[in-house]
């Protein structure tokens, strides 16, 4: 029977559901819609978003809401919507697609393919003119030489699958020396910005993971380029219209190679990786502008991304009112309105806004001209003083603000982001020593085990109105594992370990492909696209492969699992020589090789203020620490450890333990001293 509504009601996605009063007759992606093209031999129109994509609405309000162009795809195609933030796997292919192609990707994603699966054509965003000659000229190709879009959709196939190519590494592994290591900066001198930080060009993205390598480059070298390149970047971010200078947390992107605009949708990876990026960098540089940050960031996640029972949304939308950014920017005259005439000069000269407005159709975007530190000594005010004004004006602003229309939030929770969240509450915790933060991320991994985690053991990836309904990828277990290796490091109650544990037993199992030594990111026991990829490249997110790397490396230890360290081993081995040449795509393996070359310290703490010590020694940064213990014996690497009374310290490097101590600093030094 021929499809005649749009069935998106039927979802849980938010962002199927903004599409589910369109005139296009849109289908979620099973096996029904696949055999409804075959059968009625219609070629497929996959289109893929997400939430908070501000061209996916407009293309949406030019072309999906228009009557006329929703007639032509209905007539000729079978059409099918893609949340890609809930099917990455359908996702990347079609990007890849899209790229081999156009040699571009982006969002909207919009491919068409043959009812097997097979994509001909695939492109990101049309204008709605375009959008109808395109439909047109490929139902007309699609009757008229199916012969030659059948052709192209079988190389294109064969492109994709191709596109990893990866062979089995060397079976031996060649170690890192530490020339090897020191030689990995050398790549990443010609991508970084000296001048306004970050990485050259425009739009700017915060690359989180990229400057944690540079934190832990520092650590081991000493290199102050390393240092100096990072802190510039932190600065330049916490200063600019990235941040949200009013109500905390960050923009996706900057439009420009400034920091100033931001492309103003705000996502839960992004802020969970900056909240760790800032912690650690606070760790090196004890900064109070850090420290403001990092808690405004947080009161953000928790005032507008956090469920009612610990887990955290998606995202939250850059348009609202129909345009981006009308949620964060001011006109002159309404800041002069809110803000006291005692504070008035300062407050324009701070955030360096004009009578003109200093963006587009005479607004303001808030960006401050300096860090507030450095403003007050600059205008001779009183620190103190001057931080809770600030304070204070920001406040009557983000009151007033919040009394407009919001933007949409994405109120789905997914296990791989929420990992990162979880992981981002651990940081914080032991960097501002906030024993509370530690409990809000044991709250959400507890969160994510009752809600996401079967009793038959199976992860998912997706929780929305009480149901989870996605089997997870590689990703989710991958970060997952993360968050619950630094939640144990961080509280030493074992059940945390035994959960990642557990997790990357099932990653062997399910996804381990044993002619490469990787992992698919899809499940071997999941629905079989007409491509199994790998995810290496690290970027905005790190790889689930680098993810999953690092993980087996710190098990491997932790459990002394030989298997799980060549395991790791092997998995460095296919990037070794990409990492020399384009090292902020692989800034995560670039931490694992720094964990190889300068050799891990296993750091044992037992006996009766275990999780409280290991708590207060991880207020600094170790670039190669792992800690385990409790008031148990209860890994093979703590017996014969507990004491009688208190609490010992051990540090140990390749299966050998300094002289115990009992005091915290000379423990710090110990493992300081590599």
């Amino acid at each position: 029977m021929a499809n005649t509504t749009n069935q998106l009601h039927l979802a849980s996605s938010p962002y199927l559901l903004q599409h589910k009063d369109n005139p296009v007759h849109w289908l979620e992606w099973n096996a029904d819609s696949l055999q409804m093209a075959k059968k009625e031999n219609k070629p497929l129109i996959i289109s893929v978003g997400y939430a908070a994509c501000h061209w996916c609405h407009v293309m949406a309000h030019e072309s999906f809401e228009d009557e006329q162009v929703a007639k032509l795809m209905n007539e000729h195609f079978i059409c099918i919507k893609i949340d890609r933030e809930e099917r990455p796997d359908i996702d990347q292919i079609y990007m890849d697609a899209a790229q081999i192609l156009t040699g571009r990707g982006g969002w909207p994603l919009n491919a068409f393919a043959l009812p097997n699966g097979k994509p001909f054509y695939a492109a990101t965003y049309f204008p709605k003119e375009n959008w109808k000659k395109v439909l047109q000229n490929i139902a007309k190709a699609y009757r008229e030489s199916y012969a030659q879009i059948e052709e192209t959709a079988n190389k294109l196939t064969e492109g994709i699958q191709l596109n990893d190519g990866f062979e089995f590494a060397p079976e031996k592994f060649t170690a890192f020396t530490k020339t090897d290591y020191q030689d990995l900066l050398a790549s990443w001198q010609k991508f970084i910005d000296f001048e306004k930080g970050g990485f050259k060009g425009a739009p700017k993205f915060p690359m989180p993971n990229s400057w944690q390598f540079l934190l832990q480059y520092y650590y081991f070298t000493k290199n102050e380029t390393a240092l100096e390149a990072t802190l510039l970047h932190l600065n330049e971010m916490a200063k600019g219209g990235i941040y949200d200078q009013i109500g905390g947390g960050f923009a996706r992107y900057s439009v420009d190679d400034k920091w100033f605009a931001p492309h103003f949708e705000k996502m839960l990876y992004d802020n969970a990786q900056l909240i760790s990026l800032y912690a650690n960098a606070y760790k090196i540089v004890p900064k109070k502008q850090y420290k403001i940050l990092i808690e405004e960031s947080l009161a953000f996640v928790a005032k507008e991304l956090t469920h009612k029972n610990a887990g955290f949304f998606a995202s939250l939308d850059a348009d609202s009112e129909g345009e981006e950014g009308t949620y964060y920017i001011w006109k002159y005259d309404q800041l002069n309105e809110i803000v006291p005439a005692e504070d008035w000069d300062w407050f324009q000269k701070y955030y360096q806004i004009t009578q003109r407005g200093n963006w587009e159709n005479g607004v303001n975007i808030l960006h401050a001209v300096a860090d507030p530190i450095q403003f007050a000594k600059k205008e001779a005010l009183d620190e103190s003083d001057f931080l809770n004004r600030l304070k204070s004006v920001k406040e009557k602003l983000h009151e007033t603000r919040w009394k407009r229309e919001h933007p949409g939030l994405d109120d789905k929770i997914l296990t791989s982001w929420n990992a990162l969240m979880c992981r981002a509450y651990v940081d914080a915790a032991t960097a501002l020593q906030d024993e509370k933060l530690l409990e809000l991320a044991e709250q959400n991994a507890d969160f994510l085990f009752e809600n996401l985690w079967s009793k038959n053991k199976q992860l998912f990836r997706n929780y929305k109105n009480g149901k989870a309904s996605i089997p997870a990828f590689l990703d989710d277990y991958a970060l997952l594992i993360e968050a619950l290796l630094a939640v144990y490091q961080a509280n030493f109650k074992k059940e945390y370990l035994n959960w990642a544990e557990e997790l990357v037993e099932i990653c062997i199992r399910d996804f381990y492909d044993e002619k490469t030594g990787l992992f698919f990111y899809t499940s071997k026991k999941g629905e079989q696209l007409i491509a199994q990829k790998f995810e290496v490249n690290d970027n905005v997110i790190p790889a689930s492969n680098s993810s999953l790397a690092k993980s087996l490396y710190q098990l491997g230890y932790l459990l002394e699992n030989e298997e799980y360290l060549k395991a790791s081993e092997q998995m460095l081995m296919h990037v070794k020589q990409k990492m020399f040449k384009s090292g902020p795509y692989f800034a995560n393996w670039s931490v694992l090789a720094g964990w190889m070359t300068y050799a891990l310290k296993e750091v044992a703490i037992v006996g009766e203020n275990a999780a409280k010590k290991t708590f207060n020694l991880q207020e600094n940064f170790y670039g190669n620490a792992l800690f385990l213990g409790g008031n148990e014996e209860n890994l093979a690497l703590l017996k014969g450890k507990k004491p009688k009374t208190g609490t010992r310290f051990y540090v140990c490097e390749n299966k050998t333990c300094q002289q115990p101590t009992t005091d915290l600093t000379e423990a710090i030094e110990q493992i300081q001293a590599f």
